[in-house]
C-alpha cells in the first residue's frame, strides 16, 4: 500500500425541492436537476452513499474540468482540481433561477488517497467495513470512499478530519511520484490529455465518465456526433521513448505529423500521447528524432 496527500477543491451543492415539476425538470431536487444538466455522467441516478466521475464540457464538447460527485441524502460534494472560486462563480451564472447553493469546503477538509495492494485490508482493519466500487461511508466526520477510477487501481479516498489516522511515513508518495504512476497507468488528466482540441472519447473515459442515455447536458450533442461515427480517428497511447521527449512534441510517421505527446514522467522514461489509429503499426519518432515504442491504452 502507498498513500498520497491530495490538494483538491471540495464544494458542497445544496438545493430545494421543486414545488411543481416544470417541463424539462430532470429531478425533483433543483440541485440534482442543475448538476444533471451540466455534467456528463448520470448524477440523478446516484443513490446516497455512492459517487461517480464526471466531465464539465463546453458546448463544443471540449473539457473545462472534471469532478468526482458524491451523493449524500440532502446534498452533493464535488471533488475537483479546479479552483473553488472559479467553479462557484461559473455555477452561480449557470444556475439561473434555480434555488441552488454552493459551499466552499476546501480549507476545512484534508484528503488522502490510499492505493495499491493491501489498501483494502488497511481500510477494513481501520474502519471495520468493506466497500463496493464507487461506494462511500461517513465515519466520525470522515468520508471513506472506494475509488479505482482515480488511478485505475484499487484505491480509497479519505476526506475530512484525518488527525486520527495513522499512516506509515515511509509509504507516503510525493505528488511527482503520483503523477508518474498516473502516466504509467494511462489515466487522462484535465489540462494534459483532457483539453482543447481533443474529444474526451479519444481519452477512453466513456465507460466511467460519460452517460449516453441520461439525456441532455452541456456538450452532449458534440459528444454524440463523435460517438455515433464509430471509432475515433485518434486514440490515447502509452509511449516508451528511446531518448529525450517533451510534452507538446509532435509525433511523426515518415515525416508527417500523426500525433502529439501530452504527458511525460519525471524521469522521461514513459509518456502519454494521442496518435492516429492509421499510424499505430508504423515507425514513430518525435520531431527531434526520438524513436517511440507505442502501447495503446485500454479503451473503455
Amino acid at each position: 500500500m502507498r498513500w498520497v496527500r491530495l490538494r483538491r477543491s471540495k464544494i458542497n451543492v445544496f438545493g430545494e425541492k421543486a414545488k411543481v415539476l416544470m417541463k424539462g425538470m430532470t429531478a425533483p431536487e433543483e440541485h440534482t436537476h442543475f448538476l444533471q444538466g451540466i455534467l456528463t455522467n448520470d448524477v440523478k441516478g446516484l443513490r446516497p452513499g455512492t459517487f461517480n466521475y464526471n466531465l464539465w464540457l463546453r458546448q463544443n464538447g471540449q473539457p473545462i474540468g472534471d469532478f468526482f460527485v458524491y451523493r449524500f441524502a440532502d446534498h452533493f460534494l464535488l471533488d475537483t482540481e479546479l479552483p473553488p472560486e472559479f467553479v462557484i462563480g461559473e455555477f452561480q451564472k449557470l444556475k439561473l433561477s434555480l434555488r441552488v447553493r454552493f459551499e466552499d469546503m476546501t480549507g476545512s477538509v484534508d484528503h488522502i488517497f490510499l492505493f495499491g495492494e493491501s489498501s483494502g485490508s488497511f481500510v477494513k482493519e481501520t474502519f471495520g467495513f468493506d466497500l463496493g466500487e464507487s461506494e462511500f461511508r461517513e465515519v466520525g466526520g470522515l468520508i471513506v470512499a472506494r475509488n479505482s477510477v482515480r488511478l485505475k487501481t484499487e484505491g480509497y479516498d479519505l476526506i475530512g478530519d484525518l488527525s486520527g489516522i495513522d499512516l506509515p511515513e515511509d509509504l507516503q508518495t510525493t505528488e511527482e511520484e503520483f503523477e508518474d504512476i498516473r502516466i504509467r497507468n494511462c489515466v487522462p488528466k484535465i489540462g494534459k490529455e483532457l483539453r482543447e482540441g481533443f474529444s474526451p472519447l479519444e481519452a477512453g473515459v466513456l465507460s466511467y465518465g460519460i452517460s449516453m442515455t441520461k439525456g441532455c447536458y452541456v456538450g452532449q450533442e458534440a459528444i454524440a456526433r463523435v460517438y455515433y461515427r464509430g471509432r475515433t480517428p485518434r486514440t490515447l497511447v502509452r509511449l516508451v521513448p528511446e531518448g529525450e521527449v517533451s510534452e507538446g512534441e509532435e509525433i511523426l510517421a515518415e515525416g508527417k505529423k500523426v500525433g502529439v505527446v501530452t504527458s511525460v514522467t519525471s524521469r522521461g522514461d514513459m509518456a502519454l500521447g494521442y496518435i492516429l489509429r492509421s499510424a499505430l503499426d508504423g515507425d514513430l519518432t518525435t520531431e527531434r528524432g526520438t524513436v517511440l515504442k507505442v502501447e495503446v491504452c485500454g479503451e473503455s
